[in-house]
C-alpha cells in the first residue's frame, strides 16, 4: 500500500460560508465594503458626526480628469557637486552624456529633462565646463561663470 492509493471514508464536508456572497446575493446583505461589512463593526457616534461634517472632495477642483496631466515628464534634478565630480575639464554636460555616466535615469524609455542645482553648501565648480541641453538655477549659474564654464540654453 502506498500514500497516493489512500482515500478518506467520508467526504470532507464544510460549512456553507455566510456573509461571503453565495445565496444571499453578492454582499450578502451587508452593502459595500471597508468596516461597514465587517463583523462585529460599530462607529462610535462622536466619529459619525465628525465624519459627515467632512468634505467629500476637497482639493479636486472642477474635473480632476482633466485638470490632472498625466503625460507630463519629470525634471531629473542633478547637483553640480555630482557634475564636477564626473566630469573633467572642457566636457560637454548634456542630458545623454548625464544618462552614460548615471547620474540621471531615463524617464518612460526617454532621454530626461534635467535641471542643475548648485547649492551653497556644495563646494561648486573647479572646472570649466559647457551645458549643453539642461536647464540650470541661478546659483548653479553663477558658479559655471565663475569657474570659467558656458551655459548654451
Amino acid at each position: 500500500m502506498q500514500l497516493h492509493l489512500l482515500s478518506p471514508r467520508t467526504k470532507n464536508k464544510k460549512n456553507a460560508p455566510v456573509g461571503r456572497g453565495g445565496k444571499r446575493g453578492k454582499t450578502s446583505g451587508r452593502g459595500g465594503k471597508g468596516q461597514t461589512a465587517r463583523a462585529g463593526h460599530k462607529i462610535r457616534p462622536e466619529v459619525r458626526d465628525l465624519i459627515k461634517k467632512l468634505p467629500k472632495r476637497r482639493g479636486y477642483g472642477k474635473n480632476r480628469a482633466r485638470t490632472v496631466r498625466t503625460n507630463r515628464i519629470a525634471v531629473s534634478v542633478v547637483n553640480l557637486s555630482a557634475i564636477d565630480e564626473a566630469y573633467k575639464a572642457g566636457e560637454t554636460v548634456s542630458p545623454a552624456t548625464l544618462l552614460a555616466k548615471g547620474l540621471v535615469r531615463r524617464v518612460k524609455g526617454r532621454v530626461p529633462i534635467v535641471k542643475i542645482l548648485g547649492t551653497i553648501s556644495s563646494g561648486g565648480l573647479t572646472k570649466a565646463l559647457v551645458v549643453d541641453g539642461c536647464t540650470l538655477s541661478a546659483s548653479a549659474l553663477s558658479a559655471l561663470t565663475s569657474a570659467g564654464g558656458t551655459y548654451n540654453a
